[in-house]
């Protein structure tokens, strides 16, 4: 660094991209047929504004009538082509691609990953067009490998109503303006947003638009003003909703912006169909109030060196040491109770009550927290095996499996005092649940699983609760899909914010590491420095908390942006709430 020298003032440039842009090359002048596949299959990944590069390679009617934003191929490398041979017609060659397919992005913008390494197989057919090559058949669906994909798609969250609580729906859209719409990001994530819930949680979620509710025609783009409000032009379909129903629509629309944009956002604005007149607004502070979220914890807990519950609380906003509070007995029955040893817990979001399981696995007590008393009798007991440690949801309904290989099961414990009712669980054939957590919302379930004593694997059900309460036993979990498909075996894992999963797992061939996943399978970028040696981990729905690690020092903790601190040097099983 210069130690001497003038000082000049630089001025920054304003709006530089700093992502790689790529663009195709278009076909020479009597390419031939390989030359022509190779070209087209490279102007596919191009940031050409309607892909116009790739279309160059097309005949004209397969140019005019391709539509390849309707849906994604995402391969998990690049694609094989070759000639088909024992073609009897050289003057119409046909060419295969093939790959290994990772996932598929579906018409909802939704990132759906591919069970069983499926392949993927099209085949372009050729004619010559003014004695020049051309594709007439192009593929149904854009075709990128993955590095593609993440170059040129990002993850963004929608938000709908599970009951009173707003539910984050992950899905894919462009990093600038889609070929097809010409919208910007922002408008993309919006219009996904009025076009409705993915296939796959669409059945337990609701949306506060009404049915046919869209962008203004001609809107390409959506601005923030100097007041950092976002205004929203929506068509004829929500122009007479009452006045509580467009506040739970704007408060869909600010989550689901705010989680998309670094820009600050404070308030969204809902235009009626003529784009001037306002229907209706939401601050920050309103939308919190109407998304019903879990309160931010008091506490992290913990089972301590002796198998008792304590807790503890970490304060992360001082500015130079964050400072850590000594652990104490959970109150209650717990703290009385010496001869009970504790194997793992659950605290309510509430923190008024805690499940434990004993240590030796057999039996689940539900004991209050706020008021002394002996230890209450056991709620589930386990014949032949062990419970896996309990979840709450913010329904207040406990969560628990048995791992008896006589009478494995789920088993829910609504409202953590009625009779433990065994879910069904579609699709787990002979898996075994070795572990489990509730999302936050309640219509999440993350299980790890385990099949002839292998590996375990994490799956994502769908928690689908009849609408009669008077039927509540019919509480089932559905359409089980990979959690972490990149990773060859997970050990632990924990909800964390916006709907995502912090899963300490190893890919094929790699080492333990801490890494967050979005719910529909696929991997965000950010993971935990120095997560080696973690075997339990919890996260908070509060950001500003850190995360809570097992590892061979004991219970550690990680706060936002600093590095992993020892809490406690004995100990295990560190829990939030939830």
């Amino acid at each position: 660094m210069p130690d001497s020298g003038e000082i000049r003032q630089v001025q920054a440039s304003h709006g530089v991209d700093s992502q790689v842009r790529v663009f195709g090359v278009p076909p020479a002048d009597k390419a031939s047929p390989a030359e022509i596949v190779d070209g087209f299959l490279e102007a596919m990944t191009s940031d050409d504004p309607m892909l116009d590069t790739a279309r160059k390679y097309l005949t004209e009617d397969a140019a005019k009538n391709w539509k390849p934003g309707s849906a994604v191929t995402v391969l998990s490398a690049g694609l094989d082509r070759y000639p088909v041979p024992g073609e009897k017609e050289p003057d119409q060659p046909r060419w295969k691609v093939t790959g290994k397919k990772l996932a598929t992005v579906d018409e909802r913008s939704a990132y759906q990953p591919e069970t069983g390494g499926g392949r993927y197989e099209e085949y372009l057919q050729l004619v010559q067009v003014n004695k020049q090559w051309r594709i007439a058949t192009p593929p149904s669906s854009l075709v990128l490998s993955e590095s593609d994909f993440q170059r040129i798609y990002k993850p963004v969250n929608k938000y709908y109503f599970a009951g009173g609580t707003l539910v984050a729906d992950p899905v894919y859209v462009r990093q600038r303006s889609d070929p097809e719409s010409r919208m910007d990001p922002t408008t993309q994530t919006v219009q996904s947003l009025l076009a409705g819930p993915s296939k796959w949680l669409g059945p337990v979620v609701t949306s506060s638009f009404p049915s046919g509710t869209a962008l203004r025609d001609g809107t390409k783009s959506l601005s923030y003003d100097g007041q950092n409000t976002l205004r929203v032009p929506l068509n004829a379909k929500a122009d007479n909703v009452a006045h509580p129903q467009c506040q739970r629509m704007a408060a869909q629309l600010l989550y689901t912006v705010k989680d998309l944009t670094a820009s600050r956002l404070d308030r969204v604005e809902l235009l009626l169909s003529d784009g001037k007149s306002s229907l209706c607004s939401v601050t920050g502070g309103a939308a919190a109030a109407i998304a019903n979220r879990v309160p931010s914890p008091d506490h992290q807990y913990y089972v301590d060196k002796d198998s008792r519950l304590v807790r503890m609380t970490l304060d992360v906003t001082s500015e130079d040491q964050q400072h850590q509070a000594k652990p104490e007995p959970a109150p209650g029955p717990l703290s009385t109770a010496t001869a009970f040893k504790v194997g793992s817990a659950a605290v309510s979001y509430d923190e008024k009550r805690a499940a434990v399981v004993s240590q030796d696995g057999r039996g689940l007590y539900v004991v209050n927290l706020t008021t002394a008393g002996p230890m209450p009798a056991s709620v589930l007991s386990s014949a032949a095996g062990k419970l896996t440690a309990p979840s709450w949801d913010a329904l207040g309904d406990l969560w628990i499996a048995d791992t008896d290989p006589q009478n494995a099961a789920l088993w829910r414990v609504p409202g953590g005092t009625g009779t433990p009712q065994k879910v069904e669980v579609a699709g787990l054939g002979s898996g075994r649940i070795s572990a489990l957590k509730a999302s936050s919302d309640g219509v999440r379930i993350a299980l790890l699983v385990e099949k002839d004593g292998s590996r375990k694997n994490l799956f994502i059900g769908r928690v689908e609760r009849p609408e009669s309460k008077a039927d509540a036993s019919a509480v089932s979990v559905r359409e089980l899909r990979p959690g972490a498909p990149q990773m060859a075996e997970v050990t632990a894992m924990s909800w964390a914010p916006r709907g995502r999963l912090l899963v300490v797992g190893r890919e094929s061939g790699g080492v333990m590491q801490a890494r967050y996943m979005l719910a529909d399978g696929s991997m965000v970028a950010a993971g935990l420095p120095g997560a080696a040696g973690l075997s339990a981990i919890a996260a908070s729905e509060d950001e500003s908390k850190p995360v809570v690690a097992f590892s061979e020092d004991g219970i550690v903790w990680l706060p936002p942006g600093a590095q992993w601190r020892t809490a406690a040097a004995g100990g295990r099983a560190p829990v939030y709430p939830g």
